[in-house]
């Protein structure tokens, strides 16, 4: 008989017990919003930015071809050693032109000796068609004579220098100065000329790492609130202590596709790059989009859509709760600037009061 007394008594509390939870969770559900539902509107910054992905590239590279094709006879530099504009980056093989160029002497030579001769018999031939002791027939040929002479030696001269000319440009210099990035050709390697700027042998790259740009693929979206001279900030994902600043220095005028995205090519100057920055890495572009400064604001949690697509707060005065319709400025991910509506100090619920299916803006 004590054990079922015991029982009925402890099925008794249990139901106390439950009554006195759901009163008192019914009981909160009614009650006004905790103080963490409720903010306070303050007077603050606010910053809006977007995040753009950019690959960083030299602001001038150039690709070093030769002029003349042959082997090549020594390469004199190796890549990520600087140069300065002049110096001797290869040299290629010119015992050919060598033979040619005393191919020419010889010509020229000969073409000279051959001039000499046909200028004393032209003089002769003058003084004797003055005399009138040689026919007109006969001073005609030697004065031809002596003009085909004379242009055989002239072309043997350009000749001779045009070989010269090859002759120098075996030896490649530094177009300017800068950093070889690239060396893709070996001693050895028969090359060819670069008759123009879409042929030839590339035998290496060299940018100038003192001038970097950021070159990014932006939407169409965004790219409308980009303009030249906005500066930026950078931040590279493998040089975790550094931020540099940049400016835009170019926005495309026309779309193109990239990666099967409509978008506009976009680049901006990187001031004084951190000297571990190198071309190909991936930095992170921040841009900012607006700003204001000390401007009342509230979280962005707090501002809800209303009928008409208006944007509404709720103001708390005690136990009392207002709707006001408000004109929301510069946002961010956290902060929502309202131009009119409210005031700095009031107090704001980040939750409607009664739970509604309206949305949060």
């Amino acid at each position: 008989m004590k054990k079922i007394f015991l029982l009925l008594l402890s099925a008794v509390l249990g139901l106390g017990g439950w009554y006195a939870y759901t009163q008192k969770a019914l009981g909160q559900e009614n009650a006004e919003p905790a103080d963490k539902l409720v903010a306070r509107a303050e007077k603050r910054d606010i910053d809006t930015t977007i995040e753009i992905s950019g690959d960083v590239t030299p602001a001038f590279q150039l690709d070093v071809k030769p002029e003349v094709g042959g082997k090549l006879k020594a390469l004199h530099v190796e890549p990520g050693e600087v140069v300065k504009e002049g110096d001797l980056l290869v040299e290629v093989d010119d015992r050919d032109l060598l033979t040619e160029k005393e191919s020419v002497l010889t010509e020229i030579e000969g073409a000279q000796l051959s001039m000499e001769k046909t200028k004393r018999n032209f003089a002769r031939a003058k003084d004797l068609f003055g005399q009138k002791l040689i026919s007109q027939e006969v001073f005609d040929n030697l004065s031809s004579e002596y003009a085909i002479g004379e242009n055989n030696l002239v072309k043997s001269q350009r000749r001779l220098q045009l070989t010269e000319d090859k002759l120098r440009k075996t030896r490649v210099l530094a177009p300017m100065d800068g950093t070889v990035l690239t060396v893709p050709v070996i001693e050895g390697q028969v090359v060819i000329g670069a008759a123009s700027v879409n042929n030839g042998t590339t035998l290496m790259s060299i940018a100038n790492l003192s001038r970097l740009l950021v070159e990014t693929h932006i939407n169409q979206v965004d790219v409308a609130r980009i303009e030249p001279k906005l500066l930026v900030k950078l931040h590279a994902e493998s040089l975790k202590d550094a931020e540099m600043d940049a400016q835009i220095l170019f926005v495309a005028p026309v779309a193109t596709v990239k990666n099967s995205v409509k978008g506009f090519q976009v680049q901006a100057l990187i001031n004084n790059p951190n000297a571990r920055l190198r071309p190909g890495m991936t930095v992170t572009m921040t841009v900012p989009i607006a700003s204001a400064d000390d401007a009342v604001s509230v979280p962005v949690a707090a501002v809800f859509k209303a009928d008409g697509n208006r944007k509404v707060v709720y103001v708390r005065h005690g136990e009392n709760t207002e709707q006001r319709e408000v004109k929301i400025g510069v946002t961010n991910t956290d902060f929502a600037q309202v131009l009119n509506g409210i005031e700095a100090g009031e107090e704001i619920l980040l939750v409607e009061p009664d739970r509604g299916t309206r949305k949060k803006s």
